[in-house]
């Protein structure tokens, strides 16, 4: 049986111990960087036979039968950089990378997703992943249709959340900060999920923090958004900027929530759920 016997012994098992909490330190305030490069060197290896074309703040792969698209793409995606990072008052580092898939099985296969599993964009690690266009938007007025409903604004909104708070969000915050900025900038709006007569609820929201995922996924964006808006208009907009600073900072969501308010949790709770309750509630 292994044991450790004598001073020498001790000092060397309590090096290794010091050695591993700095490693774990070191690991998780960089572990977003950590994230980024893999994915990154993951893209670079499943897209080598990718084309490739650059514009002044994005790198954009395709394949060959994208290429009539990509012009459109290059000119949404400058246009939503500039609109995006005014809103936020920053840019991000370097260049983003975006993959145009040609289908929505390989969009789906790339996070190995069931085939069936449908999405526009999606915004990960660094680099958003794109439906390309050919497969929903029709020729008549293709690039405003692009430009005011493709996934672009959305994605890149992701983004900076993810560049100011360092990694450090909750689902439903990215999710409700990429619909309000979609929204301000193209108009565009999720569908309500309570139209057609159907009972309004929420959730809870530590059901929503824990369980974004495994919630019905349009009353989750749903409220996600409608959390958001109420925060702009109590506090105003920089609020959510004040949040995302606390939370790059290291705080959790109810601390970012509680520094930047000026008030307990439970009581940003219980005013939210009276703003809300006019939709009824769930649980």
């Amino acid at each position: 049986m292994l044991g450790i016997k004598g001073p020498g012994s001790i000092k060397t098992a309590s090096l290794i111990l010091v050695l591993l909490l700095l490693a774990v330190l070191v690991i998780s305030r960089y572990s977003n960087v950590l994230l980024k490069f893999a994915v990154g060197q993951e893209i670079n290896l499943k897209t080598a036979h990718f084309s490739v074309t650059e514009t002044e703040h994005f790198k954009i792969k395709y394949t060959s039968v994208d290429q009539d698209y990509v012009p459109m793409i290059c000119r949404a995606s400058e246009q939503a950089y500039q609109s995006v990072s005014e809103v936020f008052g920053q840019e991000p580092q370097g260049k983003t990378v975006i993959v145009v898939y040609p289908d929505t099985a390989s969009l789906a296969a790339s996070f190995g997703w069931e085939r069936d599993q449908k999405a526009m964009g999606v915004y990960w690690g660094g680099s958003i992943r794109i439906l390309s266009p050919r497969e929903w938007v029709g020729p008549a007025e293709a690039e405003e249709v692009f430009a005011q409903e493709g996934p672009m604004v959305h994605e890149f909104a992701h983004l900076m959340v993810d560049e100011i708070t360092q990694g450090n969000y909750n689902r439903w915050w990215t999710e409700g900060v990429a619909q309000y900025v979609e929204k301000n900038i193209t108009g565009f709006e999720f569908a309500d999920p309570f139209s057609g007569g159907r009972t309004p609820y929420y959730y809870e929201m530590d059901s929503l923090e824990r369980s974004f995922d495994s919630l019905n996924q349009q009353v989750a964006y749903w409220q996600s958004f409608k959390i958001v808006e109420y925060l702009v208009d109590k506090y105003g907009q920089e609020c959510l900027f004040d949040i995302m600073k606390y939370l790059g900072q290291g705080l959790n969501m109810k601390q970012a929530i509680e520094r930047t308010l000026d008030v307990d949790y439970s009581s940003f709770e219980n005013d939210l759920y009276y703003v809300l309750d006019g939709n009824g509630r769930e649980g």
